[in-house]
């Protein structure tokens, strides 16, 4: 088995602890291909997530969005069929298939056409979390200055 030991990694990093959870967990896959996926990077803050879902209807498909995780899952109704089947090559069975998502990406939208779930991702990193360009002025250092309460301000 090839499994890579992450504790070294582990003992000198701090709040990387998701990152490698996901890398351990990624080698415990259950390798189930169903149903084939594609994922596309559409521009620098969108992606496209397509899964190959013939058969399926839009009420048969739930898709679940949560804090870095979606989860879409396929539940085939039984139906009665007039006849014998003599091959069944179609794929009937349900599903379901989970991505984890990165900070701040989030679910534009969803659809069903031609046999294609399309579920359209965009990233959004808020204004605060954004690099800031700092200037260097030529100014005196701002010195801190208690008020009455035990709070510093800026003087």
């Amino acid at each position: 088995m090839n499994r890579f030991d992450f504790t070294p990694y582990r003992r000198s990093t701090v709040g990387f602890d998701r990152l490698f959870d996901l890398l351990e967990n990624t080698g415990r896959s259950s390798g189930d291909n169903y149903p084939p996926f594609n994922i596309e990077r559409v521009s620098e803050d969108a992606y496209r997530i397509t899964l190959a879902v013939a058969g399926f209807k839009p009420a048969d498909i739930d898709i679940t969005a949560q804090q870095n995780l979606l989860a879409i899952q396929g539940k085939k109704p039984e139906e009665a069929r007039e006849g014998r089947m003599l091959h069944v090559g179609i794929a009937q069975r349900g599903f379901e298939r989970r991505f984890e998502l990165a900070d701040y990406v989030r679910v534009a939208s969803a659809n069903l056409e031609d046999g294609l779930l399309v579920i359209d991702l965009i990233r959004e990193v808020p204004e605060a979390m954004k690099p800031k360009k700092i200037a260097i002025g030529t100014q005196a250092p701002l010195t801190l200055v208690e008020d009455g309460e035990g709070r510093s301000q800026a003087a």
